[in-house]
């Protein structure tokens, strides 16, 4: 059975929901870093004071994240993927909504802060429940290729967001990804329905026993239950974490892998305006060619790929070329050096659909939220500590005080990072997913 023929009624409008938040949310990431000097250090192209403050906020939203995400996806396990997808979608459009009325010093740090405190409970939290979400309606099978399809979802909205971009004013870019965003929001009000947890596809293996949406907890019903006592405590997420050997190396490999992604996420764009003065333009079409290469990838041949050689091994292959293009960019030697490395985006980019349908092959259907809020979880913590890592080292070696010439010497170290979560993977032995070791 192919994921194209299983509840697809259900799927495409989670799949239009989150392409337009990701278009809404990606179409502002070519114009914010000249957007952050102008209002820092205007008329300059090296900005020590943007990094560090852009390294700043990505370290205290990952540490919010850490606390908020895994208490969202168990939140989502017993409140439904509708209700919890409402918060992210609904916050989201404040801090774009103040960009788009000005974008003076005075309101980049309005926000700046804004930014900063919504992004602790909203980043990465779609995205978590929508994966559980797709996990809840789709079996085992042909699982890892509908990860491969949302991700593919978001790469074409990455791809949409940043050539919109490319051929608006800054002001206009702000006011249209706000608009977008909205009706993100209202379109999951009007058409998505709530996931309907199919207890065949498997059975929990750390719960006590089995939830559904209408069943209590403990004999109370789901609506009085108190939502800070869902909070998955310590010992639950050590628990869920050692539930299976390949959870535990699968965590492993999403904290280097996200690790690596963070730095080179707040590094990139720094390190191409200081040594070949890109602007807003040159990362849009920085972006949209990596993101072309992704979306082809992740819909067209990942669900080929996963059937054939298995997630395990796509895995590898897409966190070994996630290292091999960070090194690429640390040595660029041209301005034309970057778009060639955005081109291995049409294999990196098998990484993180691969692990989280392995993740979620190792817990029942009650447990899909907590699993992906679990490794979401990680994620945030590899969030908070890739900025106290990386942005200092980007801000020495591009400033006139580095020790030596080599602009590039941070995305280096951060490329090291990624080699380090493909040798977990390479060590990583999956286990047979949960129903099939499970009473018949």
């Amino acid at each position: 059975m192919s994921v194209m023929d299983y509840k697809w009624s259900g799927l495409h409008h989670l799949f239009m929901t989150m392409f337009l938040h990701s278009f809404a949310t990606y179409m502002v990431i070519p114009a914010i870093t000249d957007i952050t000097m102008s209002a820092l250090c205007p008329g300059r192209d090296e900005c020590s004071l943007a990094i560090y403050l852009t390294g700043f906020q990505e370290a205290i939203i990952g540490l919010g994240t850490l606390v908020t995400m895994p208490l969202m996806g168990n939140l989502s396990d017993k409140y439904g993927r509708k209700s919890l997808l409402m918060v992210p979608m609904t916050l989201t459009i404040i801090p774009l909504g103040i960009l788009a009325y000005s974008r003076t010093r005075k309101f980049f740090y309005v926000y700046y802060v804004f930014r900063t405190l919504i992004a602790m409970v909203c980043e990465g939290t779609a995205h978590c429940i929508a994966f559980a979400y797709v996990a809840d309606n789709v079996p085992e099978g042909p699982r890892a290729a509908a990860f491969g399809i949302m991700s593919g979802i978001g790469s074409a909205a990455f791809v949409c967001g940043t050539l919109t971009t490319r051929f608006l004013s800054t002001s206009l870019t702000f006011q249209v990804a706000a608009t977008v965003a909205l009706l993100a929001a209202v379109y999951l009000k009007v058409f998505l329905k709530d996931s309907i947890i199919d207890d065949s596809l498997s059975v929990p293996i750390i719960s006590n026993g089995k939830l559904s949406a209408s069943t209590k907890i403990e004999g109370q019903s789901v609506r009085d239950v108190q939502p800070f006592k869902t909070m998955p405590s310590l010992k639950d997420m050590v628990s869920l974490l050692r539930s299976s050997p390949t959870f535990t190396q699968a965590a492993i490999v999403a904290f280097f892998s996200n690790l690596a992604d963070f730095g080179l996420h707040g590094s990139i764009m720094y390190y191409l305006k200081a040594k070949f003065h890109f602007d807003k333009n040159q990362f849009a079409d920085l972006m949209v060619i990596s993101g072309v290469a992704g979306t082809i990838s992740q819909l067209l041949f990942m669900p080929i790929l996963a059937p054939a050689i298995g997630e395990a091994r796509l895995l590898s292959v897409g966190l070994l070329f996630s290292g091999l293009h960070m090194f690429v960019y640390s040595i660029a030697w041209s301005s034309w050096v970057p778009y060639a490395a955005a081109m291995f985006s049409i294999l990196f980019v098998f990484a993180q659909p691969c692990m989280r349908s392995i993740v979620s092959k190792q817990v029942g259907p009650c447990e899909q939220g907590k699993a992906q809020g679990c490794i979401s979880g990680l994620c945030s913590f590899a969030h908070a500590v890739s900025p106290l890592a990386f942005s200092p080292l980007t801000a020495l070696f591009l400033s006139e005080k580095a020790p030596f010439s080599f602009p590039g010497f941070s995305i280096m170290c951060i490329g090291f990072a990624s080699m380090l979560s493909f040798i977990q993977s390479v060590m990583m032995r999956v286990d047979p997913p949960v129903s099939s070791h499970t009473h018949k």
